[in-house]
């Protein structure tokens, strides 16, 4: 009989087990079509902002096991000095769209609460600050203007409103979380419904936080407002700060910070460089994957130099580039060694990206691609440049050239295009290849 109790036990505990992972296992009800759309925006552009970036400090976080004495001057004395009288959405679209970026998903409210949107539900918002300006409209406006999809996050924590319960601020416990917290709960619900009735279509929403029961909750609530909109987090993966090691299926987003943080900060940081995000970005498509880089305003609403910077680099090398990531596709391989690959959709057409860390100007190099096969009227060129003259060498030709060997093909590539005054350029290269068998 004892033996037979435990066995019943066992059996109880593995199907809870299996319950548990059934509920926690996140609800999609996204279109395919509209799926398939998502993974050809491809590069995307996350804003995290909100009045705590005037401490320079992490994002909404410091709540959470703060003194009463810090959450007071938190709540009530910090956003009254927050006046980001040098915003100005219009540079943020226009700096986006020079990158190759093709959407944008801004934080309208993270886990402190605050709301950068005109909101009827709390005053503890950009609107009851000195600025008094709907910045989630300027957002929206500014990159719908510019042609880019809008994409909103949400996060259903909300460390604000359990300060005002007088209910601990935690992430984990049941009374901090919508599942546990019936007003929360209704709270959160009726500010969804407001982000997505008054900024006209909203195509993606990313919602963040601890609980799936939330997110889920929330992605229901917004796919019976408009079936076509598009859940990021909460309905489909989004790794965080890392890239699968081998390509998963379509869609799939890898969020990544520009420095450390998430929020801007003026000392301590340390930004990757903007070849880095290159070669990620080239790693994410080749994956099947979207690609979305997070910057931050500082206090004023500036965009910083040390952001504006890199991505002007970004832009520079995506407008030499940019035909590679125009109805492409990955690749039946990924890469070889350090050649990454894209194909044109529904065509014998693959762009070989070649990481290499050091190429002088009219310097020639060869590279063996052992999964493509020349044929007659393969074509063969190189991004941006048209391979017929080397600046001040009238001697030198230039021009690629790719033959069978054994196992694949040869191609033989010069860097024969000046994009900087010194001559150097770290960024990868491209190379088209049309025509080919593989």
């Amino acid at each position: 009989m004892k033996n037979l109790k435990k066995q019943l036990l066992l059996v109880l505990f593995v199907f809870g087990f299996f319950l548990v992972e059934a509920q926690e296992k996140p609800l999609n009800l996204n279109k395919p079509e509209r799926e398939a759309w998502f993974t050809d925006l491809g590069f995307g552009m996350f804003i995290h902002w909100s009045f705590d970036v005037q401490l320079g400090m992490v994002i909404s976080h410091s709540m959470v096991g703060a003194s009463d004495d810090y959450l007071d001057r938190y709540v009530n004395e910090l956003p009254k000095t927050f006046d980001p009288i040098r915003f100005d959405a219009k540079e943020w679209a226009k700096a986006a769209k020079l990158a190759g970026m093709k959407y944008v998903v801004f934080t309208t409210k993270h886990h402190n609460g605050f709301c950068m949107y005109d909101t009827g539900t709390t005053d503890f918002g950009i609107m009851n600050t000195p600025y008094r300006k709907d910045i989630t409209k300027q957002i929206v406006d500014a990159f719908r203007e510019e042609g880019l999809a809008i994409g909103l996050y949400y996060s259903p924590d909300d460390f604000y409103f359990l300060y005002k319960q007088d209910t601990l601020i935690s992430r984990e416990r049941p009374e901090a979380l919508a599942s546990g917290n019936e007003a929360l709960n209704s709270y959160v619900k009726e500010q969804v419904k407001e982000l997505m009735s008054n900024y006209g279509k909203i195509d993606i929403l990313f919602f963040d936080g601890m609980e799936q029961y939330a997110k889920t909750e929330l992605a229901k609530l917004s796919w019976k407002i408009d079936p076509d909109v598009v859940v990021t987090r909460g309905a489909i993966e989004t790794p965080e700060q890392e890239t699968p090691n081998t390509a998963i299926p379509s869609p799939w987003e890898a969020c990544y910070t520009f420095g450390d943080q998430w929020q801007y900060r003026p000392t301590n940081e340390n930004y990757k460089s903007a070849n880095d995000v290159i070669r990620k970005l080239i790693e994410i498509r080749a994956k099947g994957g979207n690609f979305l880089l997070n910057f931050g305003p500082d206090e004023l609403g500036r965009f910083p130099q040390e952001q504006k910077g890199k991505l002007n680099e970004i832009s520079l090398w995506m407008f030499i580039n940019q035909e590679a990531f125009e109805d492409t596709v990955p690749f039946k391989v990924t890469n070889e060694s350090n050649i990454w690959f894209l194909k044109k959709r529904n065509e014998n057409t693959v762009y070989a990206f070649l990481i290499e860390d050091n190429w002088d100007l009219g310097e020639r190099k060869q590279f063996n691609i052992n999964v493509l096969k020349a044929i007659e009227n393969i074509k063969i060129s190189v991004l941006g440049q048209n391979s017929k003259v080397l600046e001040y060498n009238p001697d030198v030709d230039p021009k690629p050239t790719v033959k069978n060997t054994g196992d694949g093909i040869e191609i033989s590539v010069m860097r024969a295009q000046r994009i900087y005054n010194d001559r150097k350029w770290p960024n990868p290269i491209v190379v088209k290849l049309e025509n080919v068998e593989f």
